[in-house]
């Protein structure tokens, strides 16, 4: 029997714990393999595998480097390969830790010769916002993953949002309309599939009929867990190159701006307008153009009141032409569709979205950082003499 794995991961533990009970009860001759992160502290990481009638095994895998993810990555592999060598096990169902993001481990996994077909982030639509705005160190709140860890709960909330392809969508009574839409907006290509938080009496019979053969339709969880991923496609999509970014929307009080322009930005008025920006909207992304750094491309990613600004490489514009066929298809495609013909696919592309988003005022923001006129006239030699604002943010 061919295994199948399926990685479930996401910071709200409720929802994610749902829904890995919901696939082990719903795909005939599931396993979970889960490592605890919360050990760390003592030395150890402590791996858990189970199935439907309960735990198999448990045991400890020392941390590497003081590190518990480096732990997990070197220890995931071999158990997974274990489950596949020992047959029986259709699906294996990786849950990950709180903090843990799904895009290494899936890397790690898809590397070590294993099948993803699926990567599933659990939500809870009435957390998106408290977590979205969270701005403190997963080291303050007990989640950082290595004592190296600077990351925040709002940027790794929001990556590990953005890059599963299937939102399993888990309910509590206090998520509404304005909740929902904003999980919309967030993350509008990925498929939302309710999950129940509770035993479900129709589903649990659903789930009975297809583990017993009885029937031959598995429900809509199992079905996507199945379904097959693209581990490449799924990097390109996060790299700010070329991005899926959300489409404009307004509803029920939640709203995405994209603001797309083809003049760079003075270094010294963007700057001045960080924290403004930063703060105007629960989530903003994108790639932006920097006039005293014309040819880089600058990643914008903001969430919990902090903003990271990355450069990612060369614009496209400023590559030889014989450098061209080095770069993926994608990223040349997405290229495409912000081609200009004097600067090619240099530009603007930010996207911010928000509940009670302030839409003109931030594009007013947004249009005095930008190059006035005059400025824009002076040419590429003229710009790169502009101050240098942002050496110290991307430690040049």
């Amino acid at each position: 029997m061919s295994l199948s794995v399926v990685v479930v991961g996401g910071l709200h533990a409720d929802a994610r714990r749902a829904t890995v009970a919901r696939l082990l009860a719903e795909v005939p001759d599931g396993v979970v393999l889960h490592h605890d992160l919360a050990t760390a502290a003592a030395g150890t990481v402590v791996r858990t595998v189970r199935d439907a009638r309960g735990v198999r095994s448990a045991g400890e895998t020392p941390l590497i480097d003081d590190c518990a993810c480096c732990a997990l990555r070197e220890d995931l592999v071999p158990e997974l390969r274990r489950l596949e060598d020992d047959g029986g096990t259709r699906l294996a169902i990786v849950e990950l830790w709180d903090s843990v993001e799904p895009k290494a481990m899936t890397e790690v996994v898809a590397a070590g010769g294993l099948t993803v077909t699926q990567v599933i982030t659990a939500v809870d639509p009435a957390l998106l916002l408290p977590y979205l705005g969270n701005g403190d160190d997963l080291a303050d709140v007990g989640l950082a993953a290595a004592a190296t860890d600077r990351r925040t709960v709002a940027d790794t909330f929001a990556r590990q949002l953005e890059y599963a392809p299937v939102l399993a969508v888990v309910d509590s009574p206090e998520a509404d309309d304005e909740d929902r839409e904003l999980l919309a907006q967030l993350h509008p290509t990925a498929r939302r599939i309710p999950v129940p938080r509770e035993s479900d009496r129709a589903a649990d019979a659903s789930a009975r009929a297809y583990a017993s053969g009885t029937s031959s339709l598995p429900s809509a969880l199992a079905a996507a867990a199945l379904a097959g991923f693209d581990v490449e496609a799924a990097a390109a999509a996060q790299h700010p190159a070329c991005a899926l970014l959300p489409a404009e929307a307004d509803a029920h009080g939640v709203a995405t701006l994209v603001w797309h322009r083809d003049r760079p930005f003075h270094p010294e008025r963007l700057y001045a307008a960080l924290e403004d920006l930063t703060c105007a909207a629960a989530r903003s992304r994108g790639r932006f153009w920097l006039a005293d750094r014309p040819d880089v491309l600058l990643h914008w990613d903001a969430a919990g009141g902090a903003l990271c600004v990355e450069p990612a490489g060369p614009w496209l514009a400023a590559l030889p032409d014989a450098a061209w066929d080095l770069v993926p298809p994608v990223r040349r495609a997405a290229a495409a569709l912000d081609w200009h013909p004097e600067h090619g696919d240099c530009c603007q592309h930010l996207v911010f979205t928000s509940p009670g988003l302030d839409r003109d005022g931030l594009e007013r923001l947004l249009e005095t950082c930008l190059l006035t006129d005059a400025e824009y006239a002076g040419g590429r030699d003229a710009w790169k003499r502009l101050p240098p604002a942002f050496d110290t943010l991307l430690e040049v």
